[in-house]
């Protein structure tokens, strides 16, 4: 796992200078080692910070050469079945001199050309530059674990893990992209091909951009909504089609030449994940859970437990309100542009005590995409029914449900009121679209990746669809990369075994009834772990992996909170501040706590003040 960066077309010198700038913000995603290459000419420079997990000797440095000098990649990532890849390639005549699975992407470009990134499973982003055609490659994984960013600013193409390590540059251009920020206050992320700047672009999971001739072009390789609609004939042998993809995806995740281990919170996903782990490794797996003073929040005892029956080398340590607090001031610098996931907080500090013993985790993310495991997918399909109601009884229950304060049940009044046809939508807004419109003056733009995968899959009924079209925009736009930042801030490595491409392809086009089944959510899940762990250890209501916002508003955050809302903060961004002012006033006064709003322009405000002082 690797921090890259590089840059085609900012001529001799110039380029290696700038690209050693961007890579030295990136050291917390490769402590190790650090180096870069620049072509003879000066077309090109690349650039690697490397956290070495595989093949720890010198020969594993980054960029890397072919055997002839005439490819170049900086590689950051990992391809689980590159062993597997090797011994095809060396029965074709191939030679390594490493260990490495960055010298087997290098060999598969030179026998399959473009085409060897279907062949990879894995997590990865990389650029790979073909000195013969004068082309650089640069390819991000199909569910978009691993982050790349680009910028086309100053007649050059640079790109990047982070959007830090552009901002670097005193001539980007920093100018708000206001459809960028407009996507942010509906879905509390900034969703791909998006950023916060104009000037710079993410290239969205699943595709390839390729530099070539002095113009840009990007591709996708893989697309998930076929697997979601295929007519999939399944007999008793899924679940153990099932049990076999898992296994090897999570045998493929244990190869490292450093220590590993895993996240358990005690939940479902997690605890099928070490369960697998614990009964492939010949010693105890090492596990690693957070245990919370407010007991709202609090985990741990059901984590322990999992671990004393699966015999896990278990760890875990106490954070109270002090140390969630302290990560609060870390998360702008952590993300770069305005990311409301308040899960951030105790997802850095699982994984910085986890950093303390291993290098490498793995993770149960995914599961609840997969499997029907989001509480929301059941009101969603229940919301279905009740939009057949006749209108005036359906305003009357959003005029109920509008008053509650639990955010889900607010969002169901925005469904109820509704007449869109992307009902699905409603559910996973921050803000409601009318409102994002009247704090900016315009509505936010569709997410192309949703929007897609929305049109296409008409024919999923409305306990299907809502999985796809997280898995398009959610998964990789938030948790995703909530995960990447906060784990690569301690350089911790996170593997995450059920969004193996082959078990993704798999799970989509299972029944519901594989995923639901009497009422209970992630049924084919269930039946793997229920094997493995008494069912009484793990069946329990689902719990976020939250932090207790309000309290913080009504406490330590609150002064903050009133010079951020004081200022010009908001006006700047050319946002509307009065109906935030008016729901901090309602909050104070012991109205409905939307603590998630008010954490959404917390962030952003946060954000704000650090990017315009940084430097220029």
């Amino acid at each position: 796992m690797c921090g890259i960066a590089g840059i085609v077309g900012a001529g001799r010198e110039r380029g290696a200078r700038a690209v050693q700038a961007m890579i030295d913000t990136l050291i917390h995603r490769g402590p190790d080692d650090g180096a870069v290459w620049e072509s003879e000419r000066g077309e090109v420079a690349l650039g690697q910070r490397r956290l070495a997990i595989i093949d720890l000797s010198p020969l594993g440095r980054n960029p890397m050469p072919n055997g002839d000098g005439s490819l170049w990649i900086t590689y950051n990532g990992e391809i689980y079945n590159f062993r597997e890849l090797r011994q095809e390639l060396e029965a074709d005549g191939y030679r390594f001199r490493s260990q490495t699975d960055t010298e087997v992407v290098l060999a598969a470009y030179e026998k399959w050309g473009t085409q060897a990134v279907e062949r990879f499973a894995g997590m990865f982003a990389f650029a790979l530059w073909d000195a013969r055609r004068q082309r650089l490659w640069v390819v991000r994984d199909r569910l978009g674990k691993k982050p790349l960013y680009y910028s086309e600013a100053g007649g050059a193409f640079r790109f990047a893990s982070e959007l830090k390590a552009l901002v670097v540059d005193p001539a980007f251009p920093r100018d708000i992209d206001r459809d960028a920020l407009r996507l942010y206050l509906r879905y509390g992320y900034v969703p791909s091909p998006y950023t916060i700047y104009r000037a710079a672009r993410k290239l969205p999971p699943a595709h390839a951009l390729i530099v070539e001739d002095g113009r840009t072009r990007v591709e996708r390789y893989w697309d998930p909504v076929p697997f979601a609609l295929r007519s999939t004939n399944v007999g008793d042998d899924a679940a153990d089609e099932l049990e076999t993809r898992l296994k090897l995806a999570v045998r493929q995740r244990m190869i490292a030449d450093v220590p590993l281990g895993a996240f358990l919170s005690g939940g479902i996903d997690s605890s099928l994940v070490v369960a697998l782990m614990q009964e492939q490794s010949a010693s105890p797996v090492r596990t690693f859970t957070i245990r919370f003073d407010n007991p709202e929040f609090n985990e741990a005892d059901h984590a322990a437990a999992v671990a004393r029956h699966l015999k896990t080398d278990h760890y875990e340590q106490t954070c109270g309100g002090r140390d969630m607090l302290d990560v609060v001031d870390r998360l702008t610098a952590m993300y770069d542009e305005p990311f409301a996931d308040s899960s951030a907080v105790p997802t850095y500090l699982v994984s910085k005590i986890a950093r303390e013993r291993v290098t490498v985790a793995l993770s149960g993310d995914g599961g609840d995409e997969l499997f029907f495991g989001y509480p929301r997918y059941r009101y969603h399909a229940r919301a279905a029914w009740v939009l057949s109601l006749p209108r005036p009884v359906r305003r009357g229950a959003a005029a109920i449900a509008s008053r509650l304060p639990r955010r889900r049940l607010r969002r169901i009044a925005d469904v109820l009121r509704s007449d869109d046809r992307d009902l699905y939508g409603r559910f996973v807004s921050w803000w409601h679209p009318s409102e994002v419109e009247a704090l900016t003056g315009a509505p936010a733009p569709e997410i192309p990746a949703y929007a897609d995968a929305l049109r296409r899959s008409s024919a999923l009924g409305p306990d299907r669809r809502p999985g796809l079209l997280d898995l398009v925009s959610y998964l990789p736009e938030d948790i995703l990369t909530k995960v990447d930042r906060a784990s690569m801030a301690v350089s911790l490595e996170v593997r995450a075994p059920l969004l193996d491409h082959r078990v993704v392809e798999l799970a989509l086009g299972l029944p519901q009834a594989y995923k639901q089944r009497n009422g209970t959510t992630k049924w084919a899940l269930r039946h793997l772990l229920y094997k493995r762990v008494p069912s009484a250890m793990v069946n329990r209501p689902k719990m976020g992996f939250g932090v207790p916002l309000v309290d913080w508003f009504r406490g330590p955050l609150q002064e903050r909170m009133v010079d951020y809302l004081g200022s010009s903060d908001l006006a700047d961004l050319g946002i509307d501040p009065e109906p935030v002012r008016a729901m901090w006033s309602a909050f104070l006064r012991g109205g409905p706590p939307r603590a998630d709003l008010l954490w959404q322009m917390f962030t952003l405000a946060a954000w704000s003040r650090q990017s315009r002082a940084a430097p220029t």
